[in-house]
């Protein structure tokens, strides 16, 4: 008798035993889920454009990206500077200094410009390299003066040597209806400050 309940409680003690050894695992591997979740999550708000997610494919086009841009200008790469955390700035970033070459809004042509990024963005594809050439639609800084091209890839466009501006075919698709730059894969920097000037006034301007 006393063997068969002596059996009975440690099979129930074994039972217990596992599923304490199971909650453990459990809760362990939603800590091993989360974890990467928080060591990646970035440490700032980075800028970003809701429209680019909410609008339906198709809708994004050459008006959504001019509105939503602080900054807009052509101008070379002329320096490259990584920038750890510090005292003032929590968060590792990535200098870029332009010589600005043409000012559309937020800058001065003829400046020699510098604007931040968060490291990560830097590490996702946002790159840049010395004697670049290129045309850039920025989000206004943000409160750590840090900004990141308005839709990733939308907000830069590649300067020929002549001063032309290339269109991908992402570009070409997003604006094909646009009035001034639908249809170009190469457009003046000309066309650009009027495409963003109708823009943000309207198509009613002359």
């Amino acid at each position: 008798m006393c063997g068969r309940v002596c059996s009975r409680l440690l099979a129930i003690s074994i039972l217990i035993l596992a599923q304490d050894v199971l909650h453990g695992q459990s809760d362990s591997a939603r800590s091993d889920v989360a974890l990467p979740l928080h060591i990646f999550k970035p440490p700032i708000s980075e800028p970003h454009f809701p429209g680019l997610r909410v609008l339906p494919p198709g809708t994004f086009g050459f008006p959504q990206l001019a509105r939503a841009a602080g900054i807009i200008f052509s101008g070379t790469v002329t320096g490259i500077t990584r920038r750890p955390p510090n005292g003032g700035q929590t968060v590792e970033t990535v200098a870029i200094t332009f010589r600005v070459e043409s000012a559309i809004r937020g800058s001065t042509r003829g400046d020699s410009l510098t604007v931040s990024q968060w490291i990560g963005m830097w590490s996702s594809g946002q790159r840049y390299r010395i004697g670049e050439r290129v045309l850039l639609f920025l989000y206004p800084p943000g409160k750590l003066g840090l900004t990141s091209c308005v839709g990733g890839a939308m907000g830069r466009f590649t300067v020929d040597s002549g001063g032309r501006v290339l269109l991908s075919a992402q570009h070409l698709s997003a604006f094909r209806r646009d009035s001034v730059l639908g249809g170009k894969s190469r457009a003046s920097l000309s066309d650009f400050a009027w495409a963003v000037r109708r823009a943000t006034e309207g198509e009613s301007v002359p």
